[in-house]
């Protein structure tokens, strides 16, 4: 009875996994937990400037209800500005302002899917999409990215995973966990594709800006091969994850675009869900990046650089190849599952980390770090993760 009360698109498995009872067992018993999966900036120690963040939380205009479907013009001319720094041309009335990236999605699927249709995503990547496509009625096919000294696209298999219900393909730029960026080459590439295919691509770039190197990756918001959905936002740009504030920019053959764009303003049009002070205050939570993305590329490079140091002292682990982004990849003997690695490595040593399976990892022997817990807790913690696969 209570299974016909609610929808198919919700039959998740809804019991909490090993590791999630793991890491209860753990913080019930009062035992001090290094995490290193933390993916929080607010909570991992970063400052902020908290007087410029809230003054610019004080406006009257937030008095006033002021319905633009696509976003208030200011917050929107903010978002073109951020990329104009970035030496590209986005122009704003080819943006729309959502509340996350993940409301993104949501339109994007609702925009180009009808129930039951595919969308290809790529494997590894981050598991949130399996929700968001229930929840939008889509069905998503995997396509792999494929490991030597760096990260590549398999192109064959993508172009094999392609049907007649296929109507876009997901990029992360750069992936997470990866943390590797789309190459101009694999552009191309995926724009014939989509071209010949008739596809949409769905370009996920909230940690565009994350670059190890210091270069300056190029957005998907200024691609005109192919019919494009470029995502971005506060969370990872600013550091911002409270603040809810992301966009999606539109561009592709004009024809294509203007409809796209038409059609997205009335879907957005039903939902105003970006609130009035979040959008006054987007110029000054966008300046905030210049400060923030310095300490977090910082503290990335750090960790990552203790990681390669003490890799560097044993013999039995190593690590995959990283561009950009918060994440590295740790390889380890398979000795065991990567969940019964992550579970023992909690309950023995009070660390936490990602199994790669989380991360649809294809096979076992991958645990993913994050790279913005503090220096001290990454030193700790992963000298305890290589002496445990170590003994």
């Amino acid at each position: 009875m209570i299974e016909r009360m609610f929808s198919r698109r919700t039959d998740w498995q809804l019991a909490p996994n090993r590791l999630t009872k793991a890491i209860e067992e753990v913080r019930t018993s009062g035992r001090a937990l290094i995490d290193l999966t933390i993916s929080n900036p607010t909570r991992a120690g970063i400052r902020y400037d908290a007087n410029a963040i809230l003054d610019s939380l004080r406006n009257e205009c937030s008095l006033d209800y002021d319905p633009q479907p696509k976003g208030m013009p200011t917050a929107r001319d903010a978002v073109a500005d951020y990329y104009r720094a970035r030496s590209e041309q986005v122009d704003p009335a080819s943006i729309i302002l959502t509340s996350g990236t993940s409301e993104g999605y949501s339109y994007v699927f609702r925009l180009l899917a009808n129930p039951g249709d595919e969308i290809l995503v790529p494997k590894p990547s981050y598991p949130l999409l399996d929700f968001l496509a229930d929840l939008q009625d889509v069905k998503l096919v995997p396509y792999p990215l494929l490991y030597d000294h760096g990260w590549q696209i398999d192109f064959h298999s993508l172009e094999k995973a392609i049907g007649p219900a296929t109507r876009g393909i997901v990029l992360v730029n750069p992936n997470n966990p990866t943390g590797s960026y789309i190459s101009g080459a694999e552009r191309d590439r995926l724009n014939d594709i989509c071209v010949k295919h008739k596809l949409a691509l769905i370009v996920d770039e909230v940690f565009l800006d994350y670059a190890l190197d210091n270069s300056l990756h190029p957005t998907f918001a200024t691609n005109t091969g192919a019919l494009t959905f470029t995502l971005s936002g506060l969370s990872k740009i600013s550091a911002l994850p409270q603040m809810k504030l992301a966009w999606m920019a539109v561009s592709g053959p004009a024809n294509l675009a203007n409809q796209a764009m038409q059609r997205l303003e009335v879907i957005a049009d039903t939902y105003l869900s970006v609130g009035a002070p979040v959008q006054l205050a987007a110029r000054t939570m966008l300046e905030q990046r210049n400060a923030v993305q310095l300490e977090i590329v910082t503290r990335v490079r750090q960790n990552l650089s203790e990681l390669d140091r003490q890799l560097a002292l044993q013999k039995s682990c190593s690590r995959l190849a990283v561009e950009g982004g918060w994440y590295a990849i740790l390889r380890v003997p398979v000795t065991q599952s990567d969940e019964d690695l992550a579970v023992a490595l909690l309950r023995e040593k009070g660390v936490l980390i990602h199994p790669g399976h989380f991360y649809d990892f294809p096979q076992d022997g991958f645990l993913v770090l994050s790279l913005i817990a503090s220096t001290a807790d990454f030193r700790q913690g992963l000298q305890e993760v290589l002496r445990f696969v170590a003994d």
